[in-house]
C-alpha cells in the first residue's frame, strides 16, 4: 500500500532534442544568368577610431565638488559606525552592571 511506484517508459522513443538550437545561417548564392534579382555584398563594419582624450574631463570646480562629496560620505559613514560601536559598548556595560547586581543579590540570599 505504501510502496513507491517508479514510472517506467514502455517504449523508448530514441529522439533526443538538443538544449541549444543553433541559429539558421543565411547563405548568399552568387548571381547567375537566369537570376533577375540584385545580389549585393554587405559592407565591412568599420570600427570607430579610438581617441586619446579621456572620456570624462573634470574642471577644477568639478574636482572640488567630487572631493567634497567623497569627504562628506566618509564622514557620514564614520559617524554612523562610531555611533553603532558606542551603542554596543554602552549595552555591554549595562549588561555587566546588571550581572554584578544580580550576583550580589543571589549571594546575599545564600548567606542569610
Amino acid at each position: 500500500m505504501l510502496r513507491p511506484r517508479i514510472p517506467t517508459m514502455p517504449t523508448p522513443t530514441g529522439i533526443v532534442t538538443p538544449l541549444i538550437h543553433p541559429a539558421p545561417v543565411e547563405q548568399h548564392q552568387p548571381a547567375t544568368a537566369e537570376c533577375a534579382c540584385q545580389h549585393t555584398t554587405p559592407a565591412p563594419a568599420v570600427a570607430p577610431a579610438a581617441s586619446s582624450a579621456p572620456s570624462v574631463r573634470l574642471t577644477p570646480t568639478g574636482l572640488l565638488v567630487a572631493v567634497g562629496g567623497g569627504a562628506a560620505v566618509v564622514l557620514v559613514v564614520g559617524a554612523v559606525l562610531v555611533s553603532m560601536l558606542l551603542a554596543v559598548a554602552i549595552t555591554a556595560a549595562s549588561v555587566a552592571v546588571c550581572a554584578v547586581v544580580l550576583r550580589s543579590l543571589v549571594n546575599g540570599q545564600r548567606h542569610r
